[in-house]
């Protein structure tokens, strides 16, 4: 695989934690620590995990759809949308000093 290759891949992860950030912070109106910023980085870092899942569970999820053959957008998309839900829940939580 180029360079390039891994490029786009990486671009695709971030847009897609990005997107999802944004639809769970202004369209679902989520509450977030650290609102929207807090939101992306998680979105993006478990969009990353999801993409390394995915690689490591190639054989297992190999009947998902894929882009041209090269990406799997689903492992990324529902490990961050199962990261954001879990901070949203998070962050919602009242603590003792609230």
């Amino acid at each position: 695989m180029t360079p390039t290759l891994f490029l786009s891949i990486g671009i695709s992860y971030a847009v897609i934690g990005l997107v999802l950030a944004m639809i769970y912070r202004f369209v679902l109106r989520r509450r977030f620590i650290g609102n929207f910023p807090m939101a992306a980085i998680v979105a993006v870092v478990a969009s990353f995990v999801g993409g390394l899942l995915e690689f490591l569970l190639r054989d297992v999820i190999e009947a998902l759809s894929s882009i041209n053959g090269v990406l799997n957008v689903f492992p990324p998309l529902i490990v961050a949308a199962v990261a954001l839900s879990a901070f949203a829940a998070a962050s919602e939580r009242k603590g003792p000093y609230d």
